[in-house]
C-alpha cells in the first residue's frame, strides 16, 4: 500500500475543511478524486505531502507513519528533516506551475535533484533531458517558462516533479489554469504515466480523464468522501442522490 489516511480531520479555524476521511491509494493504482470547489479536494493531497498538518487522524505514506493525532493520545509529527525526505518520494504538480522563471527548462528539472537529491551534475542534467523528452519538450531544453505555452510550462512542472524519481504522483487540478485548447497535451502526459504504471491521486475536474483513466474515482462534498468506486460505478450507476446532482450538473 502506498498511502493510508485513517480519519483525517482537518480544520482552519473555524472552517471544518475534512471531515473524517479515510482512503488507500495501492501501488500503481490511479485514484482521480472528483467534487465541487471547496470539497476538501486539495486540502486532501496537501496532508499527503505535510503542505497542511491535519488535526486529527493518521497518515502512512509508504509503510511510514507520517502524521498520527488522536484525542488522549500524545502527537506524532515527523520530523523536519524526515518531512524533506518524504517529498523525495512524493513528486506534486499543482494548478499553478511555479517554475523558476530565470532558469531555462532544462535547470528547471535538474534544480531539485542537483540540490535536494544530491545528484551529479552531469547526471542530473542528462536525466532532465530525459524527463523533457518523455514529456515532449525535447525541443525546449533552452527555452525560458516565459517563452512556453502554458499547456508546455504544465508539462515542465510535470517533467520537474519526474526527475525526484517520485514513488507516487499528486496532480491538484493540473489543467484548471490552462486555456482549453492546451488541456489535451497535458492530459496525454498523464495518460502515458499511468500506462507505465506510476502511481497517481489526481484532483481534477475532467470527467473525460477521470472515465479513461480511473482505477477508482471518489467524489467529495463537504469535506467528507460521499462515494466511492469504479468509473463504471461512479458515473454510471452513482448510489448517492448527491453525487448524481454533481455528475448532472458537470456532465451536461
Amino acid at each position: 500500500m502506498m498511502v493510508e489516511l485513517k480519519q483525517i480531520y482537518k480544520s482552519f479555524g473555524t472552517l471544518e475543511v475534512l471531515k473524517d476521511v479515510s482512503l488507500t491509494i495501492e501501488k500503481g493504482e490511479v485514484l482521480v478524486i472528483i467534487g465541487p470547489s471547496g470539497s476538501g479536494k486539495s486540502t486532501l493531497l496537501r496532508c499527503i505531502n505535510q503542505l497542511e498538518k491535519i488535526n486529527q487522524g493518521e497518515i502512512i505514506v509508504t509503510g511510514q507513519v507520517v502524521a498520527r493525532k488522536h484525542p488522549g493520545e500524545k502527537e506524532f509529527v515527523l520530523p523536519l528533516k524526515q518531512v524533506y525526505k518524504l517529498r523525495e518520494k512524493i513528486g506534486m504538480v499543482f494548478q499553478r506551475f511555479n517554475l523558476f522563471p530565470h532558469m531555462k527548462a532544462v535547470r528547471n528539472v535538474a534544480e531539485a535533484p542537483i540540490h535536494v537529491a544530491k545528484v551529479p551534475k552531469k547526471e542530473a542534467y542528462e536525466r532532465a533531458c530525459q524527463m523533457l523528452k518523455k514529456v515532449g519538450l525535447s525541443d525546449k531544453e533552452q527555452a525560458y517558462p516565459a517563452h512556453l505555452s502554458g499547456g508546455q510550462q504544465q508539462r515542465l512542472a510535470i517533467a520537474r516533479a519526474l526527475a525526484m524519481e517520485p514513488e507516487i504522483m499528486l496532480f491538484d487540478e493540473p489543467t484548471s489554469a490552462l486555456d482549453p485548447e492546451l488541456v489535451g497535451e497535458v492530459l496525454q502526459v498523464m495518460k502515458d504515466l499511468a500506462k507505465e504504471g506510476m502511481t497517481m491521486a489526481v484532483v481534477t475536474h475532467e470527467m473525460s480523464f477521470a472515465k479513461d483513466v480511473a482505477d477508482r474515482v471518489i467524489f467529495m462534498d463537504e469535506g467528507r468522501i460521499v462515494e466511492q468506486g469504479t468509473p463504471q460505478e461512479i458515473f454510471g450507476q452513482p448510489t448517492q442522490e448527491r453525487t448524481r446532482t454533481f455528475l448532472r450538473k458537470i456532465l451536461n
